[in-house]
């Protein structure tokens, strides 16, 4: 036997591993099976959140069932409404409707409410008077008798509001209309 028999002198590899071919790890191989698992964990996740919140909505609204009631005025529990100051020298406004079959003819008194500690709206509306009945007189001269019926109030009211706030005033904000006379008559 010789010397360099016994120490193995070659690469420092066993005959089993030169023959067995090598493996390279690293590059997209190994890196999919990780992006694999995070998207998992990821999909997993929101399931969960998704399951946790749906639940929730649900018990918190009894089962999915609206909670939308109508409040009853004569119960104790409804909040005090609050107290507006009245603005009331548009006076008595006359004017036709719109109609041109049959000619119909509005007399109005409107009242306005804001803010009670408002003395800017005070003085604001004071200083229109004369723009806020060319508004009455035209808006109701925009409209039909049909429009003008006491089913409609409501809506004519938040129509007047909306359009006070937005286009007429700059720093007074009108909270309420109250309509003290709304006749519509039909001309003969």
């Amino acid at each position: 036997m010789s010397d360099t028999d016994d120490l193995d002198i070659g690469d420092g590899e066993s005959p089993e591993a030169s023959s067995a071919p090598k493996k390279k790890k690293g590059g997209l191989g190994a890196l999919l099976p990780t992006i694999l698992k995070f998207a998992a964990i990821g999909i997993g996740a929101l399931i969960f959140i998704v399951t946790v919140s749906v639940i929730t909505v649900n018990v918190v609204n009894k089962g999915g069932k609206a909670q939308t009631q109508s409040a009853d005025p004569s119960s104790p529990y409804i909040g005090r409404r609050p107290i507006y100051s009245w603005y009331t020298d548009i006076g008595q406004v006359n004017t036709r409707t719109r109609d041109v079959t049959t000619s119909h003819t509005v007399m109005v008194v409107m009242n306005i409410g804001f803010d009670r500690d408002d003395a800017a709206a005070s003085g604001e509306l004071s200083q229109r008077k004369n723009e806020l009945q060319e508004f009455v007189r035209r808006y109701f001269a925009g409209k039909y008798a049909a429009e003008l019926g006491p089913e409609n109030e409501e809506r004519l009211k938040q129509e007047i509001k909306n359009h006070l706030n937005t286009r007429l005033l700059d720093t007074a904000r009108v909270r309420e209309i109250a309509f003290i006379t709304l006749n519509v008559n039909e001309v003969y």
